[in-house]
């Protein structure tokens, strides 16, 4: 498909720059077939049946993003140029590959110092332009990230004010407990204890899997049309015992319901064609697009994504394009905010 068939207008005004307080504030649009109605987070146990079962992911997001400077060079002496780094995907325990901004001062063998006594040899360079980075030391890098790195906030956030102390708590899920994302999994950011407590009250029930989330989400799609755009690569895990009550869930009836698009990727590449949930460790690339079939969830809790982005193609292969081109024009029309830190929307298919 043509790639500029899922542009649309939005009004920069339209971006949150900082989430909902209480997080379950947000506001919801609930996309039900073809009809759409208004609604918030805290109304989701009415919204959803007992026996549904929502997954969400635990990745926890690391303080990724690194600003340094390149080692001199030979006899040149003075200090080299910024660096910037984005690790995007451990390789292993010392080395991440990583999207480098002033690529071309950097070369393969230089060393950058990010300080606080943090340094990564540029070890490789990949045909995507992204470096393998290996992280020298002894101290396990997510330490050396806690002092040298920021949170890396998606650049429609961060190209409009400073990250702050308030993104390492705002921009980490309740959920949080695997290190290893570089961006969050935005629609858990809404959920509360009071909201899960309502939840399990009603009857619906939580699983969670772990995706971890690369910086790979932020690119651009630049291709003109979906099948030349080259989806990146992230690991995540479903363990045995958890595919095994997710199927139960849809045996007695119940839906299986993704909370965000990191969770509805992970749980679509686990799933055979007949459905069913099989454990899963490895990497994913799936780039679901209209004309995809869904096997493993019947329904999508998330925010509102960019234009052209191949997060609003997912939703897109779900709900329609026609419908979410709706959707998404009432939500602007209507206020709601978009993207990261903004409002949800609660999509039900009709099967």
């Amino acid at each position: 498909m043509r790639v500029d068939a899922f542009d649309f207008d939005l009004p920069p005004e339209r971006i949150a720059l900082r989430p909902a307080r209480p997080r379950d504030a947000a506001r919801m649009l609930l996309v039900q077939g073809d009809a759409m109605s208004d609604a918030g987070v805290r109304d989701l146990p009415l919204l959803l049946r007992a026996g549904d079962c929502l997954v969400f992911n635990d990745t926890r997001v690391i303080p990724a993003q690194l600003e340094g400077r390149r080692g001199a060079r030979g006899e040149e002496g003075a200090p080299g140029a910024k660096i910037g780094a984005t690790l995007h995907k451990r390789i292993d325990l010392r080395r991440w590959q990583a999207f480098v901004r002033n690529a071309k001062r950097l070369r393969v063998g230089d060393t950058v110092d990010f300080g606080a006594g943090v340094a990564a040899l540029a070890e490789d360079r990949l045909a995507d332009g992204s470096f393998i980075l290996a992280f020298g030391g002894d101290e396990p890098v997510e330490l050396l990230l806690e002092r040298a790195g920021t949170m890396p906030l998606p650049p429609y956030i961060a190209g409009k004010r400073p990250t702050d102390a308030d993104d390492r708590s705002d921009y980490q899920t309740i959920f949080a407990r695997e290190d290893g994302a570089v961006a969050a999994p935005t629609a858990a950011l809404h959920f509360t204890p009071e909201l899960l407590a309502a939840l399990e009250a009603a009857g619906i029930l939580t699983e969670t899997l772990t995706l971890h989330v690369g910086a790979g989400t932020f690119l651009p799609v630049k291709a003109d049309d979906t099948d030349d755009h080259v989806m990146h690569a992230e690991w995540g895990r479903i363990d045995a015992a958890t595919a095994e009550r997710l199927n139960a869930v849809r045996a007695r009836g119940g839906r299986v319901i993704a909370v965000g698009t990191t969770s509805l990727r992970l749980l679509e590449s686990a799933a055979h064609d007949t459905g069913e949930i099989a454990p899963f460790e490895g990497d994913t690339a799936i780039f679901i697009t209209p004309g995809y079939r869904f096997k493993a969830i019947d329904g999508l809790m998330t925010n509102f994504h960019l234009p052209k982005s191949t997060l609003f193609m997912l939703v897109s292969a779900l709900m329609g394009l026609d419908v979410m081109q709706a959707a998404y024009a009432h939500a602007i029309d209507s206020g709601y905010r978009f993207y990261s830190y903004g409002d949800a929307s609660l999509l039900l298919p009709q099967r």
